[in-house]
């Protein structure tokens, strides 16, 4: 049995953190719980592309390169888009201990 490389449902802890790549810079910040993206990105000292924060735009597009994340709301990206790793920053809340996500693809 091997061990699970990404754990699931962070708390918080050690080891807890959101990477964005946004113009170029990267940054990573410890997750918060219950924190979209977009707020990680923002708390970050970054400006993030956003504007309805509901989940309607898709202002917010970025995709996710490490971990996973569960989208509160999507009613703009399609699920191809959603296979293909994109999510609505504003409402995606991070599932695994590490989650990079980019803006920049």
């Amino acid at each position: 049995m091997t061990a699970d490389p990404m754990p699931a449902v962070p708390d918080g802890g050690a080891g807890t953190e959101v990477t964005i790549v946004l113009d170029r810079k990267t940054l990573s910040v410890a997750q918060v719980p219950g924190e979209t993206l977009l707020e990680s990105a923002r708390r970050a000292g970054m400006s993030p592309p956003f504007s309805c924060e509901a989940g309607n735009c898709g202002t917010c597009i970025a995709k996710l390169t490490e971990g996973t994340a569960t989208m509160r709301v999507n009613d703009a990206l399609d699920d191809d888009e959603v296979a293909d790793g994109y999510v609505l920053t504003c409402q995606a809340v991070p599932d695994t201990a590490r989650v990079s996500v980019t803006y920049d693809d």
